[in-house]
């Protein structure tokens, strides 16, 4: 194993403290004699169960990672095969030549070390079949696509043929985090990196949201422009509480997410990263809908300057690649006072450009939808909706109706959060 990753180029920069790399250094001094390894390869089978169990991984766990290896390492030819179909050129020859030797890991027999150790540890993450459970959480958009490539490489019959698995997963998928993820967080901790994944984002769909048709349609037309690499605008969802703005945009993730949709979610708070974040993003061969919820500012609260700056304005413009959907209650983001508007201070001798200052953030986004709350038909249509999508769920519609509307009195009035949270009640009483 070591003469074998010792002889990688494109793929070489893999980290030395890898698994991979890990075992390879192990079955080197394995062959140079040295027999008291056990210990130090079940570390590394502990590893691989780690990686397997956060992604969901099954049947041939070695595969299952080698493939992963292969799909989340980032070089040159990576990273330029996620845009392009394969071109002939010099980096050709050393990418088969890499793609051989994994092909080899692949295939590679532990069996001898195996009984020189007394292990049975590589024979059993061979065929391994986990346990698991329906409510299980892990990284579904990684595992499905790792353990699809992981199967080409097995039936490969040459290397030809892996060279065409791993590109084509390239070109359909995209390399490293960014592809392989749906939706990504800013790192809060120092050792983690400035984007983490988001491992489980929901299933929601756009039509899960009863109601709001004309709202889904303005979205929806403007994020296929985006996805399809039309102009677009940044988007801001506005009005009353629990409406389904948040939701809208989830689901929006998960129906473009094939389109090469990506989604990062930023708080106010970290707004000074907002350049950083672009410079990492902007690049590459997707794109990102920086996503901000429940936006908006105090008086005092100065942070919407950095956004501003970011939307429009400076030197580098934003990237094609790159929008803003943003949620808020307040359509024009920025507490507004009638002390911005009347004489009775005299700090301020321009009164109107205060007030227009406030506004221009608001102002920064093309397409502004507003949802607000539903007439109490548009409720019942609501909880009807709901009800239906739930058959066991045993009630007439008159008592459904009557129960529906004492609920709502008593937990914030008309919106789809009220309704979904007076069907998941009956869920739960019906569990009983």
């Amino acid at each position: 194993m070591y003469e074998l990753t010792s002889k990688l180029v494109v793929y070489r920069g893999l980290e030395p403290d890898s698994i991979l790399m890990k075992l390879a250094d192990i079955y080197h001094r394995y062959d140079m004699g040295e027999r008291n390894l056990s210990g130090e390869v079940l570390t590394q089978i502990t590893r691989l169960l780690d990686v397997s169990t956060k992604y969901g991984f099954n049947h041939n766990l070695w595969h299952n990672y080698l493939a992963y290896v292969l799909a989340m390492t980032e070089t040159p030819f990576t990273l330029v095969s996620e845009k392009s179909d394969p071109v002939d050129g010099s980096v050709n020859t050393f990418v088969r030549n890499d793609l051989s030797i994994f092909k080899q890991l692949f295939d590679f027999d532990f069996s001898q070390m195996e009984r020189d150790l007394n292990l049975n540890c590589f024979s059993v993450i061979q065929d391994y079949h986990a346990v698991t459970k329906k409510e299980q959480v892990y990284n579904k958009s990684v595992s499905e696509k790792v353990q699809e490539l992981s199967r080409e490489i097995e039936e490969a019959e040459d290397v030809d043929a892996v060279y065409a698995a791993v590109t084509g997963f390239y070109k359909k998928y995209g390399v490293g985090k960014l592809g392989l993820n749906k939706a990504f967080r800013v790192g809060q901790k120092e050792d983690e990196d400035l984007l983490v994944p988001i491992t489980n984002t929901g299933d929601m769909q756009l039509q899960d949201i009863i109601g709001y048709e004309l709202q889904k349609k303005r979205l929806i037309e403007n994020t296929e422009a985006f996805v399809q690499g039309r102009k677009a605008n940044n988007v801001l969802l506005y009005g009353d509480a629990g409406t389904g703005k948040s939701t809208s945009i989830k689901a929006i993730l998960n129906q473009y997410y094939p389109d090469g949709l990506r989604m990062i979610e930023v708080y106010k708070h970290q707004f000074k990263q907002l350049s950083e974040i672009i410079n990492e993003i902007k690049n590459r061969n997707y794109r990102f809908i920086i996503y901000m919820d429940d936006l908006s500012f105090e008086e005092f609260e100065i942070e919407y300057k950095y956004l501003k700056a970011v939307i429009e304005g400076g030197l580098e413009p934003k990237p094609d690649n790159v929008l803003i959907y943003a949620t808020s209650n307040r359509r024009h983001l920025i507490r507004e006072t009638w002390h911005d508007k009347q004489d009775a201070s005299k700090d301020d001798l321009h009164k109107n450009d205060t007030v227009q200052e406030k506004l221009s953030l608001s102002a920064r986004f093309g397409v502004q939808i507003g949802y607000f709350k539903p007439t109490p038909k548009e409720f019942q249509e609501i909880v009807e909706g709901l009800a239906a999508r739930n058959p066991d769920l045993k009630i007439s519609k008159e008592e459904l109706l009557r129960q529906a509307n004492a609920w709502e009195m008593q937990h914030g009035g008309f919106s789809g959060r009220t309704a979904k949270q007076f069907i998941d009640y009956l869920l739960g009483q019906n569990a009983e």
